[in-house]
């Protein structure tokens, strides 16, 4: 069979642990045997960003502003353990963090739903759309340990000299700090992004945050949606027959629960990352959630919504068989695959990559499956297959 041709490159960015081996073996049984795999390749694993003083990240998402789309394996975003397990010269930022900052824009995640894996909440009906906000906060946060007594300050000193001063709190003895910051033109390009994303999908926006607590912070991120609304998008979502909703991220946690799904929920940093966990565990796996960032000026980074497996990889080291769920990073693949063929006119990697995503949704609607779901599906006597097995299933049926 002559295989798919590729007339511009997928940036690659290599991971971490268990699914830098899922990594390979997609590749090995899924993709190779059938495109002509044209690929940049940067490997974000953590000894080799840690060889290169991190400059691969910065390298990687360069190359994604020269190519426009990139597919991302999971990395490990080094604490203290892992300092010590990996002998670091520095704890490391989390990639996804540094490539965002460049990159700017939104990331958007989306459960994958399949016949026999039904949501934990029983009125979800529909997909629920995380749109997380990509740059800052906590994720560019600068902290400091307070060693004994003394005052804190927050300083801001304008180019001219002129400063502002608050005081953040008077010590008593040993404590902690941290600084955050976001910045107006990427918090208009976060808002601008989930309007269009909206209207493209013909789906209601949702957006929360605490700002009856957070009256500046979060405020500004309230008040720049509300203005971009009633300014730019107002007229085309009721045209649409769509809405956008404003609530505190407590309420939407409320109203999420009681919902039928089927919209799109836009949620700051923080609350973007731990909410998209919340919604792909509620729907099923947190191994079946896309992910993609999708920028401003029109790149978009694929990637699996979840870590790199730890404890699988442990496992898998010591020559013990294990079930990982590929899912999610095959749909990283296929993401981008699809997006290569629309960027470059190419119907024929088009059509593939969404065969893919049909044969690996038939495959578990089959009964065939990863302990994971296996554990969670309504399909009587599941197929419980291992990591291997399971993409030799789905390349079987392909």
């Amino acid at each position: 069979m002559e295989k798919i041709k590729m007339t511009t490159p997928i940036v690659e960015m290599d991971g971490d642990e268990m699914t830098r081996v899922l990594w390979k073996m997609i590749k090995e049984y899924l993709l190779e045997p059938f495109i002509d795999l044209h690929t940049e390749y940067y490997d974000l694993g953590l000894q080799h960003r840690n060889e290169t003083n991190d400059q691969v990240t910065i390298d990687s998402a360069l190359a994604t502003q020269k190519y426009g789309v990139a597919v991302k394996c999971a990395t490990i975003t080094p604490n203290a353990a892992r300092m010590a397990e990996y002998d670091l010269k520095e704890m490391w930022k989390s990639p996804n963090a540094t490539i965002r900052a460049i990159l700017d824009g939104t990331v958007f995640r989306a459960p994958i739903l399949a016949k026999g894996i039904e949501p934990c909440v029983k009125n979800w009906e529909a997909p629920i759309t995380i749109a997380r906000h990509a740059y800052g906060d906590v994720y560019k946060g600068v902290e400091m340990a307070i060693p004994k007594a003394g005052r804190a300050e927050l300083v801001y000193t304008a180019e001219d000299g002129t400063q502002i001063k608050e005081l953040i709190h008077d010590f008593t003895g040993a404590g902690i700090i941290q600084g955050m910051h976001n910045t107006n033109k990427s918090i208009e390009s976060f808002a601008r992004s989930c309007f269009h994303y909206a209207l493209d999908t013909k789906q209601d926006l949702w957006f929360s945050t605490k700002d009856t607590i957070s009256k500046k912070y979060d405020h500004t991120f309230k008040d720049i949606f509300k203005e971009m609304y009633d300014a730019e998008f107002k007229e085309a979502f009721e045209k649409a027959g769509i809405e956008y909703f404003y609530t505190l991220i407590d309420d939407a946690v409320a109203r999420v629960m009681k919902s039928k799904g089927g919209f799109i929920w836009a949620c700051k940093n923080y609350d973007g990352d731990v909410m998209s966990d919340m919604i792909s565990s509620a729907f099923g796996s947190l191994a079946m959630m896309t992910s993609v960032l999708v920028s401003p000026e029109g790149y978009y980074e694929y990637e699996a919504a979840h870590g790199t497996v730890q404890r699988h990889y442990y496992k898998h080291l010591k020559g013990e068989e294990t079930s990982t769920n590929s899912v999610a990073t095959i749909f990283a693949w296929t993401g981008a695959l699809k997006k290569r063929g629309e960027l470059d006119s190419n119907q024929e990697l088009v059509d593939f990559a969404e065969k893919l995503e049909k044969v690996t949704i038939e495959t578990i609607e089959s009964g065939y499956m990863t302990k994971d779901l296996a554990l969670i599906t309504t399909i009587q006597n599941p197929v419980v297959l291992n990591s291997e097995e399971f993409l030799k299933e789905i390349a079987k049926r392909l």
